[in-house]
């Protein structure tokens, strides 16, 4: 199997916090779910559009274009990190990118 260039590592943490865990469990969609899912809402369409027109691009030249993956993986990477702060896997709050 070909080594692919996105990784997904979640560590374990040593310890998380009870006041956070309360917190994202009552107020979770306040302060986490309503920010981030409004701003990947857009995102999200605006990377359904890259990925129609990345579907032309593999279809005719066989090759996905850099930028392009790079942009749809930022959602993916932004996705995983609010999903895993939810599913209280961290107490590191996401960040507001797709970047490492």
């Amino acid at each position: 199997m070909a080594d692919h260039p996105v990784k997904f590592n979640v560590e374990y943490p040593p310890s998380l916090s009870r006041g956070l865990l309360l917190l994202r469990t009552f107020l979770g969609i306040f302060y986490v779910m309503i920010p981030h899912g409004f701003c990947m809402f857009f995102y999200g369409i605006a990377a359904g559009f890259v990925m129609f027109i990345a579907w032309w691009a593999v279809l005719f030249t066989g090759k996905y274009p850099e930028g392009m993956f790079r942009f749809v993986e930022g959602l993916f990477r932004w996705q995983s990190r609010v999903n895993g702060y939810m599913m209280f896997m961290t107490d590191k709050y996401p960040p507001f990118s797709g970047k490492e």
